[in-house]
C-alpha cells in the first residue's frame, strides 16, 4: 500500500513540473490561447446561425393564428378534462419511424389531421436529406403539442416566456421541434455514413423547413431561449 502511494505521489509531482515547465517555455499560453480561440470561433458560429434562422424563421404570431384558427379546433380548450371531448377528432401522434415525441409536461400529443401529416414529412424529409448526404440517420424530436388554458396557466407559472394567452398551440395545428438535440437511430451503415454533430444536423433540418416554408405548407418561427422551431401548419 505504501509503495502505491509512494508511486501516486511521484507521479504528481512529476505532473506539476511538467506543466510547470510547459507553461515557463511559453506552451502553456499558447496552449490556452488555442482553448480561448476555438470557443470564441464557436461561439461566433453560433451567434451567426442563430442570425440567419432569425431572419430566415421570422414568422409573426399573428400568422400562425391565421392559419391555427382557419384550420384547426374552432375554439381553444380550457382544460385536459374538456380535451377528452374532441380526441376523436384529431390526431394522436406518437414516436415512429420518422419523430420521436419527447416527455410532454405541458401539452398533449393531438394535431389535426393536417398538422400531424406536416410532421410526418418533416420527419421523412429530414432523413431522406440525411441520407442523400451519406450523413447517419437521425430523427426530430417534438417537444411540444396541443395546449389547453390550463396547460397555459401552468406553463406561465413555471416562468417560461412562451406561454402566451394567444398561442397557436391552442387550436391543434402547431407543434414545436428542438434543434437543440436528436434522437439516434439505429443502422447499418456504419461504414457508409458520416457522423453529424447538433450543428449539422440543425443545418439539414433548417433546409427542409425552409423548402416546406417555400411551398406554403407551414409557417416557422426560430426559437433562441427554448431552442426550437414553433411550426404551424398551412395544410
Amino acid at each position: 500500500m505504501k509503495k502505491i502511494i509512494i508511486a501516486i505521489s511521484l507521479m504528481t509531482v512529476c505532473l506539476a513540473i511538467g506543466v510547470t515547465y510547459l507553461h515557463h517555455k511559453g506552451y502553456g499560453r499558447r496552449i490556452t490561447r488555442k482553448i480561448l480561440h476555438s470557443v470564441q470561433c464557436r461561439n461566433k458560429a453560433t451567434n451567426e446561425a442563430d442570425g440567419y434562422y432569425s431572419v430566415t424563421f421570422n414568422d409573426r404570431n399573428s400568422k400562425h393564428l391565421s392559419s391555427a384558427t382557419k384550420l384547426g379546433l374552432k375554439r381553444p380548450l380550457m382544460s385536459r378534462v374538456e380535451a377528452e371531448a374532441v380526441k376523436s377528432s384529431l390526431v394522436r401522434i406518437r414516436s415512429n419511424d420518422h419523430y420521436n415525441v419527447d416527455k410532454l409536461t405541458y401539452s398533449i400529443p393531438y394535431l389535426t389531421s393536417g398538422a400531424a401529416e406536416l410532421l410526418d414529412i418533416i420527419g421523412k424529409n429530414f432523413q431522406d436529406s440525411l441520407k442523400s448526404k451519406g450523413l447517419k440517420p437521425s430523427r426530430i424530436i417534438v417537444t411540444s403539442v396541443l395546449r389547453t388554458q390550463e396547460d397555459i396557466t401552468r406553463l406561465k407559472k413555471s416562468g417560461n416566456p412562451n406561454s402566451s394567452k394567444n398561442s397557436a398551440h391552442r387550436y391543434a395545428t402547431t407543434f414545436d421541434i428542438t434543434y437543440a438535440r436528436f434522437a439516434k437511430t439505429q443502422t447499418n451503415c456504419f461504414r457508409r455514413c458520416k457522423s453529424a454533430d447538433t450543428r449539422t444536423l440543425t443545418m439539414v433540418l433548417g433546409e427542409v423547413l425552409h423548402d416546406l416554408k417555400k411551398q406554403k405548407k407551414c409557417y416557422v418561427k426560430y426559437e433562441i431561449r427554448q431552442k426550437c422551431f414553433h411550426i404551424t401548419t398551412r395544410i
